[in-house]
């Protein structure tokens, strides 16, 4: 069944990435209801890598400042919640768990390089499914890099085996500070059938 126009809208046509935020908060139920979303996307062997941390109070707040870049310093401070969208190392480990039928663990323990590689791209896909079940939910969103990943992860993650990936703005977004839509490129530009 395809969406209805309204809300292929929602997600894409009419969705944006925002810089600027309303002076309204993102209840906590709201952030649980997300991750419940979230959740679902496929990963590689159910492996769900990635790891969130959603930076709300002044202190966290304080603890995320010092690792923005100036670009992104004063609309991080202003949004309402932002998501780090991390990944753990060790996900490897939940295996047992999350893909029981196979032993899965054994692909990757020792292999560090695959490790990375499969947590990365993971926790990315589950950085992307945040953001459009961010969409679904009413919710605007301004995913960005610029920040120093291991200030950042000493601030959050401290003696773990969790490393930030990149981070997510989240809130109500102000459609008055929107600039125009940047290009896009045209199906022949990016894609083939063959």
């Amino acid at each position: 069944m395809t969406l209805p126009d309204s809300a292929l809208d929602q997600l894409f046509h009419h969705a944006r990435t925002h810089n600027a935020w309303l002076d309204k908060p993102v209840d906590d139920a709201l952030l649980h209801r997300l991750i419940d979303l979230t959740k679902l996307g496929p990963t590689s062997a159910n492996s769900s890598p990635a790891r969130f941390v959603f930076v709300k109070s002044p202190e966290a707040k304080a603890r995320l400042k010092p690792a923005l870049s100036e670009g992104n310093l004063a609309k991080t401070m202003a949004a309402p919640v932002t998501a780090i969208v991390a990944m753990d190392l060790a996900f490897h480990e939940h295996l047992p768990k999350l893909f029981p039928h196979a032993d899965a663990r054994s692909w990757f323990a020792g292999n560090d390089a695959l490790i990375h590689a499969t947590a990365f791209r993971n926790s990315s896909l589950q950085g992307a499914y945040l953001i459009m079940a961010a969409r679904a939910l009413g919710l605007d969103a301004g995913p960005m890099s610029g920040f120093d990943n291991a200030k950042v992860d000493d601030a959050f993650f401290a003696g773990t085996t969790v490393k930030s990936n990149f981070l997510v703005n989240l809130g109500y977004g102000d459609a008055s500070a929107l600039f125009p839509r940047s290009p896009r490129f045209a199906f022949d530009e990016i894609a083939r059938i063959e």
